[in-house]
């Protein structure tokens, strides 16, 4: 079983029409193809930060025009999962169709229990949604944006616990299915006496990712993303790619420095997690390298 994160099934397209991010979306399918085509039974997740910008807008504009309230961060998590998995669905079906494979592919929208106790909560630092010049008053914390561009909602970054549901997204992919699930790192609840109730918070894609493969004993831990692998001392005149990082190794590179926040080093630290609790390996690549069987950089143990 192969369990993938990463945002690079919509990185295209992020702002375009339906057509133009449907095309997106099956290019990178053709490539998850190779997989399917090699035995693989596919667990997929994907981000959504820039699709939850756009509904926060959109709810915002309607708020400003219509007088419509806006909704929760749960709530555009949901909706944006939602219609992702819809994009990647039909993507899906049609190139798995025009190769003469039959699989269903099954869309399941998550929920992601977080520590209501997380020390996130009380110091969210996750910019969200639309810039204002003046902090609005509706109890939500704002921050100005560092780029200098106003101020900005600012939420809580929890770590993942639990997957809800993982073990019948496990099951279904067992049977041969190819599941999406997980979809923008999970929509945050907190487990309540009445049940679990979201809360105003962004999980981390890869490691909410990585969780549902520790837990559904998912053999590799594919992290797709725009670079064919990853390297140290990016962008600069020593640059070299790595093939391969133990845990240790990767461990050392985190600790120096070498990869970005908000870019390689949280998809270095999902890898990190897969292989420390039970994954064989976690390879972080571009989804147009996965027709080779070597591709990308792979953390091991």
């Amino acid at each position: 079983m192969v369990a993938f994160g990463g945002n690079a099934l919509l990185r295209a397209g992020q702002k375009g029409s339906f057509a133009e991010q449907l095309e997106n979306v099956e290019r990178t399918c053709g490539q998850l193809r190779h997989l399917v085509e090699r035995g693989y039974d596919l667990v997929i997740g994907h981000g959504n930060g820039p699709q939850v910008g756009n509904v926060m807008l959109q709810h915002e504009a309607g708020r400003k025009e219509f007088g419509l309230p806006a909704m929760p961060m749960d709530f555009c998590g949901a909706e944006t999962q939602g219609s992702i998995a819809y994009l990647i669905e039909t993507g899906l079906e049609k190139v798995l169709k025009e190769a003469g494979i039959q699989r269903h592919v099954v869309s399941v929208v998550t929920r992601v229990e977080v520590s209501a106790d997380d020390p996130m909560f009380p110091n969210p630092t996750k910019f969200v949604g639309p810039y204002y010049q003046e902090a609005p008053q509706d109890g939500a914390t704002y921050r100005p944006d560092p780029r200098g561009l106003g101020w900005r909602k600012v939420v809580a970054s929890p770590r993942p616990v639990k997957i809800n549901n993982i073990d019948i997204v496990e099951q279904l992919a067992r049977q041969g299915h190819i599941v999406i699930t997980v979809g923008g790192g999970g929509i945050p609840v907190v487990a309540t006496a009445e049940g679990h109730r979201g809360v105003e918070a962004v999980i981390d894609k890869d490691l909410a990712s990585a969780l549902a493969a520790v837990t559904m004993k998912a053999d590799e831990f594919y992290i797709l993303t725009d670079v064919p692998k990853v390297f140290v001392n990016f962008h600069k005149p020593e640059e070299r790619p790595l093939d391969v990082m133990t845990v240790a190794q990767a461990r050392e590179y985190l600790a120096q420095g070498q990869f970005a926040e908000g870019s390689m080093a949280p998809k270095v630290r999902a890898g990190i997690a897969f292989v420390e609790n039970g994954g064989k390996q976690c390879i972080i690549t571009e989804a147009g390298a996965l027709e080779d069987p070597s591709c990308g950089t792979r953390i091991i143990r």
